[in-house]
């Protein structure tokens, strides 16, 4: 009965990461959409929203270290239990980021935008698809697409050395153009981190699941 409880427990676990994942997702996508339509209701709800992703993730790290410290969990349940801690962090701060582009939102308020986001758009759609991916490998314990999916990070390094570089082309035609070209170059590479944290959760999911630390392909600093 206490092994039947502690893989239920443990299941919950798994299933409240996915919620949190989930409600990282929405926050990237929405920021940028937030940005986009200058839409600042939606931006004070991203960040506002904040403080329940933060709330979920210390307790699901409370309930994580209470199944380490109760249940004297054995070599595979404790990494996974270490990659449960890991990850919620990693989302927490993939949700930091959204909430960072939503004030940036609010920075640029009513300005006309000095160019249509089209590529900023991509990159959120690209790193949010990678994170949601990462979650589904977590949850089937699939480690070669773990292994697969940070290597996607390099279409993202892309198009944030694309955007940066037509900006400074848009300051240097205009000078005016600086502080919301400086801001959306923030945008950009918020979300070019969205994705190297990406690369963090999958690194943990293949540890959780062979018990070997690989340095998957995805370059940029941690």
């Amino acid at each position: 009965m206490p092994r039947e409880k502690f893989e239920h427990d443990l299941q919950r676990l798994q299933d409240e990461i996915l919620a949190l994942g989930a409600m990282a997702e929405r926050a990237v996508t929405e920021s940028v959409q937030t940005l986009k339509e200058q839409d600042f209701a939606r931006a004070h709800s991203i960040i506002e929203g904040d403080r329940n992703i933060n709330e979920k993730r210390y307790a699901i790290e409370n309930e994580a270290l209470t199944l380490i410290a109760t249940q004297q969990p054995m070599a595979g349940d404790l990494r996974t239990l270490a990659a449960i801690l890991e990850i919620a962090t990693e989302l927490e701060r993939i949700a930091d980021y959204a909430k960072g582009i939503a004030n940036i939102a609010l920075m640029v308020g009513t300005e006309s935008l000095i160019k249509p986001l089209v590529d900023i758009p991509r990159m959120a759609s690209k790193a949010s698809d990678m994170l949601h991916r990462s979650l589904e490998a977590f949850l089937k314990q699939d480690v070669e697409a773990a292994r697969a999916i940070p290597k996607e990070d390099a279409e993202v390094d892309a198009l944030y050395e694309q955007i940066y570089r037509e900006l400074i082309t848009y300051i240097m035609a205009d000078p005016r153009a600086i502080d919301q070209a400086t801001r959306l170059t923030w945008v950009a590479h918020n979300l070019e981190r969205v994705a190297d944290r990406v690369g963090n959760i999958c690194e943990r999911i293949v540890f959780s699941i062979t018990g070997r630390g690989e340095e998957l392909d995805n370059p940029s600093p941690r």
